[in-house]
């Protein structure tokens, strides 16, 4: 069975999508597309922007979402999903592709998405940082433990948990968890304290526009960040993408329920090859592939 993911934040690189648009008539149409309903020349900077461009949260999220929806309609019939799944970001292009959401709807849900948790970001100082070489308990074990907000935000792969909270508390968690035993505890440049509580603000402007989007059955099931599970229900999905800013992406278990269920190739579709490394460390004899 072929399992199609698309990744998030993190995976943008200057010049991306610009092969794309250059190789393929159609590939332009939907890049272009999607300037006139932003309103900005998002191309224009993903083509010719600086990494520091590219790392602005309003451009990085719409970037990385056209950049892999655009490579999953290149493909045409050969793009023939038996299941599907993105990291976080990832979820709404996983969606767009498998047919439960329209492009523009997708894209304009991203824009806002990103534009709210900027909003998010700047109410309070808050970080995120990479926690390596620990069990996803322990790390659960010692946030409880820190005063103020630190909770575990991505489970990326046994062993990689990313934490996510106000800066003291984040840092008060490195310095537990390294006494802990974890080889290593890595502050994120990142914005802010994405999948937490602290996205709540977010997480609320962004409810109204889920609710109002038109969400249908995918072609196939997606596997929602929330609770790592297939889905099909279009009311279940705007439930859990609602949910997904504050709560944690639960990507390894995403990955060993896909496996469970008859994964047997994984096709990483965007920029990137983060979500293959991350299947490998899971199963090294599973077959993985860039679209």
């Amino acid at each position: 069975m072929n399992a199609y993911v698309f990744p998030g934040q993190g995976s943008q690189f200057p010049g991306m999508g610009k092969d794309l648009y250059d190789a393929d008539s159609n590939a332009r149409i939907w890049f272009e597309h999607a300037n006139d309903i932003l309103g900005f020349n998002l191309t224009n900077v993903m083509f010719n922007g600086s990494e520091e461009d590219l790392k602005q949260t309003n451009v990085t999220q719409p970037a990385i979402f056209l950049h892999s929806v655009v490579k999953a309609k290149v493909m045409g019939d050969t793009f023939r999903p038996d299941m599907a799944a993105g990291h976080s970001l990832g979820e709404f292009s996983a969606l767009v592709a498998s047919g439960a959401m329209e492009f523009s709807d997708g894209l304009k849900l991203v824009a806002a998405r990103a534009n709210a948790m900027q909003k998010a970001c700047a109410v309070q100082p808050s970080t995120m940082a990479a926690i390596l070489g620990l069990e996803d308990e322990k790390v659960e074990e010692v946030c409880r433990a820190i005063d103020g907000v630190v909770v575990p935000a991505n489970y990326n792969c046994p062993g990689q948990l990313v934490i996510s909270g106000s800066v003291e508390a984040v840092n008060a968690a490195c310095e537990a968890l390294k006494a802990a035993g974890a080889k290593r505890a890595l502050l994120l440049p990142v914005g802010g304290a994405f999948h937490s509580p602290l996205m709540e603000p977010a997480r609320a402007e962004l409810a109204t526009a889920i609710e109002f989007t038109p969400i249908v059955n995918p072609r196939c099931a997606v596997y929602q960040n929330v609770d790592a599970r297939a889905h099909k229900d279009p009311a279940r999905i705007k439930a859990n993408l609602i949910q997904q800013l504050t709560a944690p992406v639960r990507w390894t278990q995403t990955m060993q329920n896909m496996l469970a269920d008859g994964a047997t190739k994984v096709v990483e579709v965007g920029p990137g090859n983060v979500l293959q490394g991350l299947f490998k460390k899971v199963s090294r004899e599973l077959e993985t592939a860039a679209a």
